[in-house]
């Protein structure tokens, strides 16, 4: 770190420099001097490369840092993974796959013991759990010819009634709300019928 804030400092001299070699050439090509001016070019030249060596100085440290840093990033996941298959073999070599087996089969066991014991305790007292297919089937064909029968019985709704549009300023006389009579809906059984 502190050989980068002396290149800069260095960097910030050479540039003072560099500025101060152009004007005194733009001096001595004023005077006619061109020898001296073409002397004081060459060392502004040197002043600049002498910057972009430090630049170029400054990017390899740069570069440096960053594959440093990649490096330990690396060691350390190989580090990380090194320890988990440690771990790993640790735990396989106290696991035998004959405990595993056999544990498997009493938890299968087990669970097939309180299966049955659910059963038994879920049946329910002197009665058999069997059904009779056809009296189901049937008591399912009566359930739907009653809904279908209360379909049919149902009124048919009437249509939607559009609103009427009227000036703003004159507002529209509202009709007197009917009430359906036995015959209105005499009409809509029929309707209903006729629409099978």
């Amino acid at each position: 770190m502190r050989l980068l804030i002396c290149w800069r400092r260095k960097k910030r001299c050479w540039r003072k420099k560099a500025a101060a070699e152009l004007e005194r050439a733009k001096e001595f090509s004023k005077a006619k001097n061109k020898r001296a001016a073409i002397q004081s070019l060459k060392r502004k030249k040197l002043y600049e490369q002498q910057i972009e060596q430090l630049g170029n100085f400054q990017l390899r440290i740069h570069d440096q840092m960053i594959m440093l840093e990649a490096a330990k990033a690396t060691t350390e996941t190989v580090d990380a993974l090194r320890t988990g298959a440690a771990a790993m073999k640790a735990m396989q070599k106290a696991t035998n796959i004959d405990d595993v087996d056999k544990t498997m089969d009493e938890i299968n066991e087990q669970t097939e013991n309180m299966k049955q014991i659910q059963d038994a305790l879920s049946a329910p007292l002197g009665a058999s759990a069997d059904f009779d297919e056809d009296e189901l089937e049937a008591e399912l064909e009566e359930l739907e010819g009653a809904e279908l029968e209360s379909q049919l019985l149902e009124p048919v709704a009437a249509p939607p009634v559009h609103p009427v549009h009227a000036p703003a300023n004159k507002q529209p006389a509202r009709p007197a709300p009917q009430k359906a009579t036995a015959e209105d809906d005499e009409l809509a059984a029929l309707q209903a019928e006729m629409a099978l």
